[in-house]
């Protein structure tokens, strides 16, 4: 087990200070907050989307030993929000570098037992929603789109595979293991994709997957 994790909520729009000052009242020390939008259905309230509308998408790496503290907080603070009010997953922080001092740094040997990935895909912009329906026909829920930019130069083109400058669309999609590889292999044959340069796609184990909101009864 790593030193750090990141915690990522993904929650209406405007709603991410709140997720920030209950991590902070519970022993975290700040965050960043995001803007995306999600995808999903509103037939779909899966994971990562939960309908189309603007939402906040809150990091926060602390440390391991108050994760669970952390994410208890947020889980019960948000009991008293609407029913499915959005998500809260954690990632390992293998490497955490603060200050520029290096403060973490630990190989996790048991990635194999996840249940759930979120796969990132970086695509040119205008083409995530392409992405999203190659997606859903593998099996995801939803998803989450952010608003980005390339910043590679012209010499690092070829090395990060990604092409210089344009806007991007990043696609977060959170989803259990076993349908991680139908879900890239259906990505990975769109048209939009097709040519070099054009999109690149990873997967990061996640863990503490909760759904946040008023709970059923």
């Amino acid at each position: 087990m790593s030193q750090f994790c990141l915690l990522v909520s993904i929650v209406p729009h405007n709603c991410g200070e709140f997720i920030s000052n209950v991590a902070n009242k519970a022993g975290a020390s700040g965050g960043t907050i995001v803007m995306g939008r999600g995808t999903a259905a509103t037939t779909v309230l899966q994971m990562l989307g939960l309908g189309e509308t603007s939402k906040d998408i809150v990091y926060i790496v602390v440390d391991t030993a108050k994760k669970q503290d952390i994410v208890s907080a947020i889980v019960t603070s948000c009991e008293a929000k609407k029913k499915h009010f959005g998500i809260l997953f954690s990632i390992d922080t293998f490497t955490f570098v603060k200050s520029g001092t290096e403060v973490g740094g630990v190989e996790d040997m048991s990635l194999e037992q996840k249940s759930h990935q979120m796969i990132t895909i970086i695509v040119n912009k205008g083409y995530a929603e392409d992405v999203m329906a190659a997606a859903r026909k593998a099996g995801a829920g939803g998803g989450t789109i952010i608003n980005a930019r390339g910043t590679a130069r012209e010499d690092d083109a070829t090395f990060f595979g990604v092409s210089i400058v344009p806007e991007k669309e990043m696609v977060l999609i959170l989803t259990e293991r076993e349908k991680v590889s139908a879900i890239l292999e259906s990505v990975k044959n769109l048209a939009c994709l097709s040519e070099p340069g054009s999109g690149i796609a990873y997967c990061t184990p996640t863990d503490d997957f909760s759904m946040l909101g008023k709970k059923t009864v």
